[in-house]
């Protein structure tokens, strides 16, 4: 059994490790910590988990759950991990030990993008050189060898599957345009405007046009395979459902491909991907609860959209930590993580 403790455990994201890691055949969640709910028992918290688990909350004591733990997901908010994740490897000295963060603190490679958009100092740029993106499609032999694991974020998850496999082709040029929306669990656990009920329930609204802090991470995992010079412009849209992300991308390609032969590259790249689903119509509420990704792809002359649906907090969050984790540990890819969406 791999031992395992999360750091920030109260929150969406938390709460969604937990439910995945407690059915995990081959994990023991050792600790959970909170700043908030010390003592706390995890099911008064996470009522959805009541008869499921004895757990209680803890202070985080970075030494102590090194000394029991061989993974430590961390599900906080930006800025917090870049403190934590070199007290963490401190701690371990020659102990192995495996290093997810949920957050976005290592997922861009210059520490300059990441203060511009972030808006705070990156204190662990050292740390930036040996952390591996964690999309675990298009990244599995670098994830397997890695410590610490940049898991993506939920924006890109959605945006890159539908992008890739244009990208790992060469085939994008120029402007791409990606139109997301999202529920109102991707704001997190602690109310606000973007999440309180009455004044959501019945709004669409773009926001954070032209600096999501996601645009620059779109944009650097498709220049890992795309030669030609592209724009990646993302728009985030806040939506009137709790989970889910809904992508829309636009692409205008070098060249004509018919839609036939583009459903078959999608094919050749995805039908031996667990959680990739080629569907005619993506969903949020189809996948809303797994760790799927359903991708459409239609085309007229140069031009090709790419619809992809998510839900953020598994397949955008826990759900693809849990699976870079199982390919780690050199664990079925799947394990922990072999459910449908809840539909209706």
């Amino acid at each position: 059994m791999v031992r395992v403790s999360i750091i920030g455990a109260t929150g969406y994201t938390g709460s969604e490790l937990l439910r995945l890691l407690l059915f995990h055949d081959k994990v023991e969640v050792v600790k959970v910590t909170s700043r908030t709910d010390i003592g706390v028992k995890v099911s008064q918290v996470h009522r959805n988990l009541e008869k499921l688990t004895n757990l209680t909350f803890t202070e985080e004591n970075i030494e102590e759950i090194v000394e029991r733990s061989e993974v430590v997901f961390l599900a906080l908010p930006h800025g917090q991990a870049i403190e934590k994740v070199p007290r963490i490897f401190q701690a371990a000295k020659s102990k192995p030990i495996k290093v997810l963060d949920l957050g976005g603190d290592f997922r861009l490679r210059d520490p300059e993008i990441f203060e511009k958009y972030y808006k705070i100092k990156h204190t662990a740029p050292d740390l930036l050189k040996s952390s591996v993106y964690g999309l675990t499609e298009f990244n599995r032999e670098d994830i397997r060898k890695s410590s610490l694991i940049a898991c993506p974020g939920c924006f890109p998850t959605g945006a890159l599957l539908a992008l890739l496999p244009l990208a790992m082709e060469n085939l994008l040029t120029g402007d791409v345009i990606v139109n997301s929306a999202t529920g109102s669990s991707g704001s997190g656990i602690t109310p606000s405007e973007g999440t309180h009920h009455p004044e959501r329930a019945y709004d669409f609204k773009a926001y954070n046009i032209f600096s999501h802090r996601h645009q620059p991470e779109i944009q650097q995992e498709l220049e890992r395979f795309n030669k030609n010079p592209i724009e990646v412009t993302l728009t985030a849209h806040s939506a009137p459902m709790v989970r889910g992300i809904f992508t829309t991308a636009y692409v205008r390609l070098g060249k004509e491909i018919p839609e036939d032969r583009l459903r078959d590259l999608y094919c050749g790249y995805y039908e031996k991907e667990r959680f990739i689903r080629l569907v005619d119509q993506p969903r949020c509420a189809v996948v809303a609860g797994s760790n799927f990704c359903d991708i459409s792809i239609a085309s007229r002359g140069r031009k090709v959209l790419i619809q992809s649906a998510i839900d953020n907090l598994v397949k955008g969050g826990a759900g693809q930590a849990v699976q870079d984790m199982n390919l780690i540990f050199g664990f079925d890819e799947k394990l922990g993580l072999t459910f449908p969406g809840t539909h209706p």
